[in-house]
């Protein structure tokens, strides 16, 4: 999910006269100014992974739902021969987005170099260690199993059975004094939707009448449709972009019982934001993969740190096939020509060597921006905000939130056995991830427990790692007065915290993390490729049809790789065709 590293039908709540004004913004998306010239049908029989809007300006072939798309996950074609040999491409950042779209293009033949200012790679899912050793994250990062893409790059790596691990197939809640509610999906080998709809019925985290009012707003939901006909049940779920969860669910009667005990944390962990600020496509995209596949509601989380166990792989297999990745590198510019017929032709970046360098000019045949929203919102050019897909850019937001690292001196989650939450001879508590709606960390997870490789310490107990969404109201806090309203939120939920001690204490602050997924705001993402000649785009917020996640990220490489692919390859094409235009 996005947050937490998850991690997104006009009928009765958008009005037949709005139905459709998801489709026309999107033909909207880049503007009129582009003429991008089609592709050859046919080319290596490449299918396109382009938003809509590109597609119909490229006459690629049209990929119509995400079940095509994630269920078919590994879609970029590489070149039969070396057209992309003397390509190189410079990819601003060092994000999922950019290292998934770098191994694509280094399998494809091209040269390729990342440019990061951070001195680490990994964007929003970066960790490193401090000087006493300590694994420092930007958030709890945790993986659904409808992390398609995301996994088919990890078994690609050759690191998914040993780097990720499986957690029990259950959605944990916990209240006040330990009080525990579940979304329960074990069933034996009953699958979808037969687990689903028993993990809402049985749930201990409502009421009776609760699960009545939540029964009848998902029994009448575009998810039913999406069993017999996903691509329609899409379509609907698109059209919902202009609506709140909150107004789409109380609608259909659900209750506002179901929004406060158990919607709002699992929509603050997918984006951090709450039902009624929450896009209802957002949510619903979820909540239909969850019903059409049994694995994608399942969980798993790393066996240590993300710098381990998620992007040293990907870096060890750029580097391996000749891939460079330069660290503390501000990329201060893209540099542009603006061709006499006045459409607008990438030339390469001015990076500079530290916040205060020199300025070098790195000149390149492609160009990637593989940034989050303020990244990219401060990188384009005034010029690019011509194109209607560039101004949209500035349309978006990011939501703040605050990550703490907890270390105690016991067991916090551990519930039932008090001379065991004080034992640090051996583990205890609970080894999953947790959602809570009774303080102001929405997900959580002891990471000593869930991905003991790096978090584990002999001798000593819990690591809670806890994430603040909305974090409005904490930013302006010092780390001390967080620590200590995070100490007293736990102890309210854990009786076996108020026993113990926290020995250490981290707090990561990020101003802007997740772009807004608030009503309307799917038409104003960005395709990956441009109306500007050799310029593309990756990141989680530019367009797929899933919402902004590490699997959004992916997704969002491979798709600018595909695109990258397939403008090298119509340039080639029409070069050998066309001689005299060389």
């Amino acid at each position: 999910m996005a947050g937490v590293g998850f991690v997104g039908s006009a009928g009765g709540v958008v009005g037949a006269a709005r139905a459709g004004a998801w489709r026309r913004a999107e033909s909207r998306r880049c503007g009129t100014a582009w003429t991008g010239a089609p592709r050859r049908a046919g080319v290596a029989g490449r299918v396109s992974m382009a938003s809509p809007a590109v597609e119909a300006k490229t006459g690629a072939k049209v990929v119509k739902s995400l079940k095509e798309q994630v269920w078919s996950v590994n879609r970029v074609n590489k070149f039969r021969g070396n057209e992309g040999a003397q390509k190189k491409v410079a990819i601003v950042g060092a994000g999922l987005g950019a290292l998934s779209a770098a191994i694509e293009l280094l399998d494809a033949g091209f040269q390729v170099e990342l440019f990061e200012g951070r001195p680490f790679v990994g964007g929003k899912v970066g960790s490193w260690e401090d000087a006493d050793g300590n694994h420092i994250e930007m958030g709890l990062h945790v993986f659904f199993g409808c992390y398609y893409n995301l996994f088919d790059l990890m078994n690609k790596l050759g690191v998914l059975e040993d780097n990720f691990l499986d957690k029990e197939h259950t959605h944990q809640f916990v209240n006040t004094d330990g009080v525990l509610g579940a979304l329960d999906f074990r069933m034996g080998p009953i699958g979808a939707p037969i687990n689903g709809l028993k993990a809402f019925f049985t749930t201990e985290q409502l009421k009776t009448v609760d699960k009545l009012a939540n029964a009848l707003a998902l029994g009448t939901s575009p998810i039913v449709k999406g069993l017999v006909n996903f691509d329609a049940a899409m379509k609907d779920i698109r059209d919902l972009d202009d609506v709140s969860f909150t107004q789409w669910f109380t609608s259909k009667g659900g209750s506002r019982g179901s929004i406060e005990r158990m919607w709002n944390p699992i929509a603050y962990a997918l984006g951090f934001l709450d039902c009624d600020t929450i896009s209802a496509r957002c949510m619903l995209t979820i909540f239909i993969l969850f019903a059409i596949r049994s694995e994608a509601s399942k969980l798993k989380m790393l066996k240590g740190s993300p710098h381990n166990y998620l992007t040293k792989p990907m870096v060890d297999y750029i580097e391996a096939r000749g891939g460079k990745i330069h660290l503390r590198r501000f990329v201060r510019s893209i540099n542009y020509v603006e061709k006499s017929n006045g459409d607008l032709e990438v030339t390469g970046i001015d990076v500079a060597l530290g916040a205060q360098g020199n300025v070098e000019t790195i000149n390149a045949d492609i160009v990637v921006a593989a940034c989050d929203v303020p990244g990219i919102q401060k990188l384009l050019p005034a010029t690019f905000r011509k194109y209607e897909c560039f101004e949209n850019v500035y349309k978006l937001s990011a939501v703040p939130v605050i990550t703490v690292q907890l270390r105690f001196n016991g067991w916090v989650t551990e519930l039932n056995d008090m001379e065991a939450a004080q034992d640090v001879s051996r583990k205890s508590g609970l080894d999953n991830l947790l959602y809570s709606a009774d303080v102001d960390y929405s997900c959580f997870a002891d990471l000593a427990l869930t991905s003991p490789a790096d978090y584990y310490r002999e001798g000593q107990g819990s690591l809670l790692q806890v994430v603040i969404t909305p974090a409005d109201g904490y930013m302006p806090k010092s780390d001390a007065f967080i620590v200590d309203e995070m100490i007293k939120q736990t102890r309210k939920l854990f009786p076996s915290a108020r026993l113990l001690e926290c020995t250490w204490s981290n707090v990561h602050k990020l101003a802007q993390s997740l772009y807004r997924e608030a009503p309307g705001m799917d038409p104003f993402r960005p395709p990956q490729r441009t109306p500007v000649d050799r310029f593309f785009l990756a990141g989680s917020y530019t367009y797929q049809d899933y919402i902004d996640s590490m699997e959004g990220a992916v997704k969002s490489g491979r798709m600018a790789a595909d695109e990258v692919i397939g403008y090298v390859t119509e340039q080639t094409s029409s070069s050998s065709s066309n001689p005299a235009s060389s």
